[in-house]
């Protein structure tokens, strides 16, 4: 929450050439409901589920860029779907820019009820060291958007031009 996944996949979409799309919203459409009602009426764990098929749909979808919500990645099932289909990027954020970012709106539904800067902390510790499986991992900072995604490309290249050497061998 507050990394930059739209702003950054939108912008990684434009320079692409490649269709965004958002799994939160595509959640909502399926369930044809908002994602804070799906929490209140089914719980997190029904969320989950329904966000795991979701993506997976997506992910044998053609092409395109697709921002995940925060706890997609962890679970495994998605992670290995990921790992399939796709090339995982982590944009990783510090918690005072977390906190500054998700502060501006009122609709993330693992933060109400509590402190806010406490709830991330304890996501931070929690999905961190899961994070850190994913294939690129991008510092989103306080910067342009711009400058994160010239980050994210230039990391993406060196991923993609590894990735055919493996696969020639030496």
């Amino acid at each position: 929450m507050g990394a930059g996944k739209t702003c950054i996949g939108r912008e990684l979409a434009n320079r692409l050439g490649l269709p965004f799309v958002d799994a939160d919203i595509e959640i909502e459409a399926a369930a044809g409901c908002s994602i804070d009602d799906i929490f209140k009426l089914y719980g997190e764990a029904e969320f989950r589920a329904g966000e795991r098929r979701v993506i997976a749909r997506l992910l044998n979808g053609p092409v395109h860029i697709l921002a995940t919500g925060g706890g997609a990645f962890l679970d495994e099932k998605t992670r290995e779907h990921i790992r399939e289909k796709g090339i995982s990027i982590w944009l990783r954020a510090s918690l005072d820019l977390l906190v500054s970012r998700v502060s501006r709106r009122n609709n993330r539904p693992l933060l109400k009820g509590g402190d806010q800067r406490e709830i991330l902390e304890r996501l931070i510790e929690e999905r961190y060291p899961i994070y850190e499986q994913a294939d690129i991992v991008v510092d989103s900072d306080r910067e342009p958007p711009e400058i994160t995604a010239d980050r994210v490309l230039r990391e993406l290249q060196k991923f993609t031009t590894s990735e055919g050497a493996e696969a020639n061998g030496p």
